[in-house]
């Protein structure tokens, strides 16, 4: 009887760290597809513009809204101008480093829409990513991305 005791209470006490490993398997699970997300950024078409769509499966920002990054190559001396629009959300653009610093950003286009319009000169050959984002809180929805090189007249 003592023996069938200590079995079943054994048992139970085994229970506990199986279900405790299963659910830290499964945040890894979650975290690393997040990560993913984050560190295997979506190419920007030849044509470098893209009409796509942010939501809760894109990268959580902590501040309530989501992110989604783009990789461009750019070079050492490109005068680029990147344009953020939706009329889902108010936009937030962000260009960062291939070290993950960032190089500029702008949240408000300068016709006074929430729209994001922004230019900067590159220093330094390289892929770059180009942060979208939602402000705050706001889930998402559709958005137009275009990056433009522009040239001397």
């Amino acid at each position: 009887m003592m023996i069938k005791a200590f079995a079943a209470r054994f048992s139970q006490a085994l229970l506990v760290p199986a279900t405790l490993l299963a659910v830290c398997l499964s945040t890894l699970t979650v975290r690393a597809q997040t990560q993913s997300r984050l560190y295997n950024p979506i190419s920007l078409p030849a044509n470098n513009e893209i009409t796509d769509s942010l939501s809760d499966k894109d990268i959580p920002t902590g501040q309530g809204g989501f992110a989604r990054d783009y990789a461009v190559t750019l070079n050492t001396g490109d005068n680029v101008a990147i344009d953020l629009t939706s009329e889902n959300f108010d936009t937030i653009v962000t260009l960062l480093a291939k070290n993950g610093t960032t190089v500029a950003e702008n949240d408000d286009g300068p016709d006074g829409s929430t729209n994001s319009l922004l230019f900067t000169r590159i220093k330094d050959n390289g892929t770059y990513i180009i942060r979208v984002r939602a402000f705050g809180e706001t889930a998402g929805g559709e958005f137009k991305l275009k990056v433009t090189r522009l040239r001397e007249i």
